[in-house]
């Protein structure tokens, strides 16, 4: 993308007569360079990965170059797909339709012409022109030169950087205006693919010539997006420059850095609500005509208790992972604690806007940990009832890393829709055929002994005893172990030694956007081993992002 995309790039803007005329012909060149981008990983194949930005990620990229005050609409973009139970899996495969890349290039002119607005050059161009309405090749550098570091996570070449210039200069000759060619070349680099994908370079390993490992451009970007889930800051960019992140003392000091800083909280809210699948947010469906207390501050209120909940357990408290499946402190609102059954004091429903309450449930509450959560238990659920299926299935993968395989193309799912069988009043007894047929059981037998201990919770969440006037029967067995309840459940899976492996390794996959290979499995099992007393996030983060081993890159990985 050097020689070719600047001819194709001036070209397209020199034929234009008019500013539309310029913007579809910036348009056609950017495209181009995406598809020479495309070109560049091909004939690099192993040695070069793009990840997608998430819409999250892309805002808050925009927010720290430019400011809070920049708007920023990704409502359109899509968020991705779903690999082995993570969207940063996904994030490998993730690439741009004709349509998206217009819709980004119009999100990125709105948010060019915010960025040179007049009330915004003071402080967000620090390079003045000799006049306004003529190019300045020496300040439009100056501007593109400090931009693009951030934007790209890295320098700009001396090509990229007399592209984007040559593109502030075209454009500001055909619209008479300096700060409309600044425009043309800040929308320019952020259509670019290395803005709109972590574009992560390998380098051999000087230790391992065999081996390779992240350039240290690409490993302050694994780094940050890892621990704050956004673009590298200005300290960070520095110690890639000068060498220092590529030593074991500086990687350290900068992991140090990074989790000693508040902004590590959005890069665990990003890792929770990716394992979680909380984007399935976007399409739940609870039938409120069967569940009217279910409304949609229900929904924007139950995910954000869970991430409430748990930011003070793993950050406030730097308490055990496991330890939330068990706990019983939580936070609520008004509408979800009349989902809960809770009555908040009233006090708390003055004033206004009503802050988030922290609340305890009682001990031999059904509400235990986060399984008991509205979140968890309405998605996974169908629209008008709830699932043992569906729930024990999320159980298994979610939390255990244990794949469970799609029902047979034949399934005969009558009588389990069949609510007013008087012979089957309860789920229980109507997946009790499931479990018993041959070609059911092997998947049943995995989620429905989990699943329907949770069976006291409706769809949307709400706390119930019977079902069709027959007690409902929340026994369960998950690995050989027995138990009762919701509160047993949540004991069985905090000492279930799959789940403190699923998570370390959830998080090493998160984070380095693959899995592991099997010589990592062992490291992360002597990792696994160290933190088994006592696995707390910041001790986990801390040992997978300060290994080397984080940053090695596998050819063709996936």
């Amino acid at each position: 993308m050097d020689g070719r995309m600047h001819m194709l790039a001036t070209r397209a803007l020199r034929r234009s007569r008019c500013h539309a005329g310029y913007r579809h012909g910036l348009l056609a060149a950017l495209l181009a360079g995406l598809i020479l981008g495309a070109s560049a990983v091909v004939g690099a194949a192993g040695e070069m990965t793009l990840l997608r930005l998430t819409p999250a990620q892309y805002q808050r990229a925009i927010h720290e170059i430019f400011g809070p005050g920049i708007r920023v609409d990704t409502g359109t973009t899509v968020l991705g797909v779903r690999d082995r139970g993570l969207l940063a899996l996904g994030a490998r495969r993730s690439t741009l339709s004709a349509a998206e890349i217009e819709r980004f290039e119009a999100l990125a002119q709105q948010i060019a012409a915010q960025v040179t607005d007049p009330s915004r050059r003071a402080t967000l161009i620090e390079c003045r022109p000799r006049v306004d309405h003529a190019p300045d090749d020496a300040c439009a550098e100056r501007f593109v030169t400090r931009a693009g570091r951030f934007l790209f996570r890295r320098p700009l070449t001396a090509d990229e950087t007399a592209l984007y210039v040559a593109v502030a200069r075209t454009a500001a000759e055909t619209v008479g205006d300096y700060y409309g060619g600044l425009r043309a070349a800040l929308a320019g680099m952020l259509v670019a693919p290395e803005f709109l994908f972590r574009v992560e370079h390998s380098e051999p390993d000087p230790a391992d010539p065999d081996r390779l490992r992240l350039d240290a451009w690409s490993r302050a970007s694994r780094l940050s997006f890892f621990l704050w889930d956004s673009a590298p800051d200005g300290p960070l960019l520095d110690a890639a420059e000068s060498g220092e992140l590529l030593t074991p003392e500086g990687l350290d000091r900068q992991v140090e850095r990074l989790l000693a800083s508040p902004r590590v909280e959005q890069g665990l809210r990003a890792f929770f609500s990716d394992m979680l699948q909380f984007d399935r947010f976007a399409t739940l469906t609870i039938d409120s005509s069967l569940f009217p207390r279910f409304t949609k501050n229900v929904e924007d209120d139950a995910r954000e208790q869970t991430l409430r909940t748990v930011v003070d357990h793993l950050l406030h408290r730097d308490r055990d992972y496991r330890d939330l499946f068990v706990s019983r402190d939580t936070f609520l609102t008004p509408p979800l604690a009349a989902i809960y059954g809770v009555p908040l004091p009233r006090s708390q429903e003055l004033g206004g806007a009503v802050p988030w309450v922290p609340y305890r449930f009682p001990e031999g509450d059904s509400h235990v940990g986060l399984l008991a959560q509205v979140s968890f238990l309405a998605l996974h659920s169908h629209p008008g009832r709830s699932s043992p299926t569906l729930r024990g299935q999320a159980v298994q993968e979610i939390f255990l890393c244990r794949r469970v395989p799609p029902p047979p193309p034949d399934v005969d799912f009558s009588l389990l829709q069949d609510t007013y069988n008087p012979d089957f009043r309860t789920t229980r007894d109507r997946l009790r055929e499931h479990r018993e047929n041959p070609a059911c059981a092997s998947c049943h037998n995995l989620t429905d002994p989990i699943g329907l201990t949770l069976e006291v919770f409706d769809a949307a969440g709400g706390y119930r005893t019977t079902e069709n006037g027959a007690p409902i029967d929340a026994s369960g067995e998950l690995n050989g172990r027995t138990y009762e309840g919701p509160p047993g459940l949540a004991e069985a899976l905090r000492a279930e030694p799959r789940a403190t492996s699923c998570f370390v390794e959830r998080a090493f996959s998160y984070g380095a956007a693959r899995m592991p290979t099997d010589d990592e499995r062992a490291w992360l099992a002597d990792v696994q081993a160290e933190l088994v007393d006592d696995l707390k996030w910041r001790a986990l983060m801390r040992r997978i992002a300060g290994s080397p081993d984080f940053y090695t890159v596998v050819p063709g990985a996936s």
